[in-house]
């Protein structure tokens, strides 16, 4: 007789977050997207907001030739009802004129419920880093 099967367990609300982005990286939007809620708002850098993942992918795709997050750490806030989840680590990729980058820092948050997240919010150095680029002091 043969071992039953152990049961998987639930991700937990930062492996939720690390699988979202790890799928955004490829850039796999749609897979990305298995990991939201429906029509969950993405609030991305200057305020621009996006209802699925291609959202920002497609931004992106302006302003990178590519871009990857070296994902630091994830900070976890329990609440009643949802969960707060932080991803701090920094942007290394190649800007849309060839250059290589490097330590552009960012920050993501999001709002995880029910084993979706439900909402999103993005801020990195990148405009700042880009006006550097055209000399004007940031």
């Amino acid at each position: 007789m043969s071992a039953p099967a152990k049961a998987e367990r639930p991700m937990t609300h930062a492996e939720i977050v690390e699988a979202y982005l790890t799928a955004s990286m490829i850039p796999d939007p749609d897979a990305a997207a298995a990991y939201m809620k429906p029509g969950t708002v993405i609030t991305f850098t200057g305020g621009r907001e996006f209802d699925h993942p291609r959202g920002p992918t497609g931004f992106n795709a302006k302003r990178y030739s590519w871009v990857k997050k070296k994902m630091d750490r994830f900070d976890v806030c329990p609440g009643a009802d949802e969960t707060v989840v932080y991803s701090v680590g920094t942007l290394y990729g190649e800007w849309i004129d060839g250059t290589p980058f490097e330590g552009n820092r960012y920050v993501d948050r999001f709002v995880v419920r029910g084993g979706q997240i439900v909402k999103m919010d993005v801020w990195n150095d990148s405009a700042e880093r880009i006006l550097v680029q055209r000399g004007i002091d940031a």
